[in-house]
């Protein structure tokens, strides 16, 4: 993994870009992290898995304009509002896995939590596959965000207090639409199922934390839908 200053509008940010070893060309990811900070929840591990898996990878940090105490509340509205800075950094790193020689031109977008709201709402912005977990987006509001999105692979706790119903109005949304999905709620896990935090056994009680099995065949599904939509 290296570690760059990424361009943008508002100006530069930190990010870690990955790949697999050789010259290419491979489908892109933008990794988008949770809600949390930009190296909680196992990123590192996850961002290697996906770059392991055949992929370019860039994974902004939202929060290099203050860190996430002084952040957070920005990135939030700014997700909320559906404009503001943290989509300029999403667009500032997909255009620079597109102007990376590795990529072939093809862009998806993963994102957890907050990570997998922008990973939902990108869905609109030019990307050929997202992969949210357990967005946190109101589901209210998918009829403003889903006309127009690319394939959409979404992966859903069945035990998450946060996110009541998401998932099944957002396969009903997609089916709408007739976009290419696969959506799956995962009858046993809560929030946060596919990271890894130091207190697990906390947040499980509040119906969050990590599952093995879930998140296991989430990185399973997310991995044959990237290769449909992004080769």
């Amino acid at each position: 993994m290296e570690r760059i200053e990424l361009a943008t509008p508002g100006g530069p940010v930190d990010a870690v870009v990955a790949g697999p070893d050789g010259s290419g060309p491979w489908p892109g990811v933008v990794i988008v992290h949770d809600m949390v900070s930009a190296t909680s929840g196992g990123l590192p591990g996850i961002i290697e898995r996906v770059a392991d898996a055949g992929h370019v990878v860039i994974a902004p940090n939202l929060y290099s304009r203050g860190g996430p105490i002084r952040c957070v509340t920005r990135v939030v509205r700014e997700l909320r509002s559906l404009h503001g800075r943290a989509f300029d950094d999403v667009h500032a790193s997909r255009d620079h896995l597109i102007a990376d020689p590795r990529c072939s031109g093809k862009v998806g977008i993963l994102g957890f939590c907050m990570g997998g709201g922008f990973a939902l709402v990108m869905a609109t912005h030019g990307f050929d596959a997202a992969a949210p977990f357990y967005p946190s987006f109101p589901a209210d509001r998918y009829d403003e965000i889903l006309d127009g999105a690319c394939p959409v692979v979404a992966s859903f706790g069945g035990r998450d207090p946060a996110l009541p119903g998401a998932g099944p109005r957002l396969e009903k949304g997609l089916t709408d639409r007739e976009v290419a999905h696969d959506v799956r709620i995962y009858a046993d896990a809560g929030h946060s199922f596919a990271n890894l935090y130091p207190a697990a056994p906390l947040l499980r009680v509040v119906g969050f934390g990590f599952d093995r099995a879930s998140a296991e065949d989430a990185w399973g599904r997310v991995f044959t839908f990237f290769n449909e939509h992004l080769h």
